[in-house]
């Protein structure tokens, strides 16, 4: 099953249960993705020269070709998923400041929902295991070396590990 036919499946269940935050969540979510294809979609009509928009008929097999093209794919939903839970974390932030402990609560729920869609997450040892390996490799030797260590470790851990931490026990290696 696709991680969008997950999120679709779970959108039915908390509507049929009547769960109005996971509803909302997931429906923003999936507008956002909705969104995203838009997007996919109209840049793929840009680059195809063969495309008339105006006389792209809805049932005709170039639009379902089109259709089937821009669909986002898991990783680009995780993409998708890990830049909303960003945007949560900076709400939060902002909302500590101006002591709102309500909206605080609400955002972390909501990223707890979203985080259910993501694939697990890497232990902090598994981090820095893998920080150690790529280290050795790039023969990295100091804080000036860092870029090179987190370019060549951000594919591997891309949606299963929060950047900060990565960068912050990457920085501690290296420093020591």
């Amino acid at each position: 099953m696709s991680l969008m036919e997950k999120i679709n499946q779970d959108f039915q269940q908390a509507l049929k249960e009547k769960k109005e935050e996971e509803v909302s969540v997931l429906r923003l979510l999936k507008a956002v993705i909705f969104n995203r294809e838009k997007e996919k979609r109209y840049k793929l009509v840009k680059e195809r020269k063969d495309i008339v928009l105006e006389k792209l008929e809805k049932e005709s097999p170039l639009a379902k070709e089109l259709e089937k093209e821009s669909a986002l794919s898991d990783e680009e939903i995780i993409e998708v998923i890990l830049s909303e839970i960003k945007k949560r974390k900076e709400a939060i932030f902002e909302f500590e400041k101006g002591k709102r402990e309500d909206l605080v609560k609400k955002e972390k729920r909501e990223i707890e929902i979203l985080e259910r869609y993501l694939p697990p997450q890497l232990s902090e040892e598994e981090i820095r295991r893998l920080a150690k390996e790529t280290i050795k490799k790039m023969k990295a030797e100091s804080l000036k070396d860092m870029g090179k260590v987190m370019k060549e470790m951000i594919p591997k851990i891309k949606g299963r590990a929060d950047g900060g931490l990565v960068s912050k026990i990457v920085r501690e290696l290296l420093s020591s």
